[in-house]
């Protein structure tokens, strides 16, 4: 009796808690969204959530307002959404480099991936090319090797900082191609460009959105792209795999994360409402022209795919030996 008793209990608190959050999925929200970005703005990151903010912002009833705490490859962005209220008002556009790789190259991040996020939705995927200032003598990733071997320690490729995925991609090129190149961190691949068009650094693994224009102008070089295929709006840049290093892949992708406790029913609104905005054909342009692929989940498939991804390059750091500087 008793034990039927404790059961009736639980399934009405149950049921309670779960109209509770229904009333507040529909009251919420009550005041403008932040959508924190880790990064300075310029980057990839920062250009997957202002292509989303604005139309979000019109879906949800309340404008979402995009504000950039760079750092510490995203950490610092990270740990003040993990910290944050969990009511829905903070959100996070996080990225592969902090959520999944950061936590296998650094000793004590001040959150858990897993524990202390709530996953929404998965906003974009996106490849990186091989950038060089034009003064560097090399026209081909070939070219870079041969050069790399010949001056070992002198070329200097940038990343949006220390664990980042441009960092792992530069990290995954030397360790295949057998060469000593020299890793400069910045706060964001923004920075890290403006040195490169200065010639103050010679590379860059940097996102297709953030370098077309300079490549087309002639101000950067382009030799390779980092996916397995050629871009399809790209169709003459081959694939880092084609042009001498056969099996390397590698790039990023751009997700949003609530706190850990964050109610399902406001997690799954967001989702509903990132995946409305998503399929939307102005969104979607303008992701393909920064060279990002617009691809909207739901919470469970984008939780799963982070699972995923933290266990597969967890393994390619411990293979290839990668250190942070």
């Amino acid at each position: 009796m008793k034990k039927s008793l404790s059961l009736l209990a639980g399934l009405i608190a149950s049921g309670i808690c779960v109209q509770a959050q229904l009333a507040l999925a529909q009251t919420w929200p009550t005041k403008p969204i932040r959508m924190v970005v880790g990064y300075a703005a310029g980057g990839g990151t920062d250009a997957a959530a202002r292509g989303v903010a604005p139309r979000l912002g019109e879906l949800l009833g309340q404008p979402v307002v995009v504000e950039n705490r760079p750092g510490a490859n995203g950490v610092v962005g990270a740990e003040m959404v993990a910290t944050s209220a969990p009511d829905g008002h903070t959100i996070y556009m996080g990225a592969a480099g902090t959520m999944v790789i950061a936590p296998h190259l650094t000793a004590k991040l001040p959150f858990d991936t897993f524990k202390s996020f709530a996953p929404i939705s998965l906003a974009a995927n996106s490849p990186f090319i091989v950038s060089l200032h034009p003064g560097v003598q090399a026209q081909s990733i070939q070219d870079v090797i041969a050069l790399a071997r010949k001056q070992p320690g002198t070329i200097t490729i940038g990343s949006s900082g220390n664990g980042g995925a441009p960092h792992l991609a530069m990290e995954l090129f030397k360790n295949m191609a057998k060469v000593d190149v020299v890793h400069v961190p910045y706060k964001g691949l923004a920075p890290a460009i403006t040195d490169l068009l200065g010639g103050q650094i010679q590379a860059v693994f940097a996102d297709v959105g953030l370098v077309r224009a300079h490549m087309a102008s002639g101000k950067l070089k382009g030799l390779a792209i980092t996916s397995m295929q050629r871009a399809a709006d790209l169709p003459n840049l081959p694939t880092v795999a084609e042009s001498g290093l056969p099996g390397y892949e590698s790039g990023t992708w751009y997700g949003v994360f609530a706190p850990a406790g964050t109610p399902g029913a406001v997690v799954d609104r967001i989702a509903q409402a990132l995946s409305t905005v998503l399929a939307s054909a102005a969104v979607r342009d303008d992701f393909t022209k920064r060279g990002m692929l617009a691809a909207p989940t739901t919470p469970q498939q984008f939780n799963a795919m982070v699972r995923s991804e933290y266990d597969k390059w967890g393994q390619l750091i411990r293979d290839a030996k990668v250190k942070v500087d």
